[in-house]
């Protein structure tokens, strides 16, 4: 039997392609997660490992879905590999379930790492032109005048408040956030 999994790294991404492509294949089972790869402890993972049975095959869209480092790809498969069950990745047409399959899961693995390395290479150089420039990376500010606190420690929507460098629905995801952490009723018009 096929046995889906799903996973993307934030709430605010969408796991319709992911799903859509395991239920054409015929998944009788898909487990789904909004965390970060990077993280070990998967919710959604976790039950699709217990669920699996012998002669069962796990399959991911992407083979970064399942995990974002070699060390731990090949930790999970290996667990796999001793149910019994076997591995496939659609989007680099790797299965475990032969001997051929598994030489080229361990070559796309590889990979697999070198290129996330590279993107962490060419982000922190980024960063660190950006930064030679005078530009300053990080979360977005909020700039309000008048007061925000009241002296009973709710939030006011001030006269003018705006959030730099965003498109006004990040502003208005933003400013509910902040109220929601804040524990009041707060809204960007």
């Amino acid at each position: 039997m096929n046995i889906g999994y799903a996973r993307v790294s934030t709430i605010d991404q969408n796991l319709d392609l992911q799903l859509d492509t395991l239920k054409k294949i015929d998944c009788k089972k898909i487990f789904t997660d909004k965390v970060s790869g990077v993280k070990e402890e998967r919710k959604g993972l976790q039950e699709a490992l217990e669920y699996a049975r012998e002669g069962d095959c796990l399959v991911v869209y992407k083979l970064d879905r399942l995990a974002r480092s070699l060390k731990q790809l090949v930790k999970l498969i290996n667990i796999l590999a001793e149910k019994k069950v076997a591995f496939r990745s659609l989007n680099e047409n790797i299965d475990t379930s032969s001997t051929s399959g598994k030489l080229v899961f361990h070559i796309f693995a590889s990979i697999a790492e070198f290129e996330r390395d590279i993107i962490r290479d060419r982000t922190k150089a980024g960063l660190a032109a950006a930064r030679a420039r005078g530009r300053q990376g990080g979360t977005s500010w909020v700039e309000c005048d008048n007061n925000q606190l009241t002296g009973n420690n709710s939030i006011k929507r001030p006269n003018n408040c705006y959030v730099e460098g965003l498109s006004d629905q990040k502003k208005k995801s933003f400013v509910d956030n902040l109220a929601k952490k804040a524990s009041c009723c707060m809204s960007y018009n």
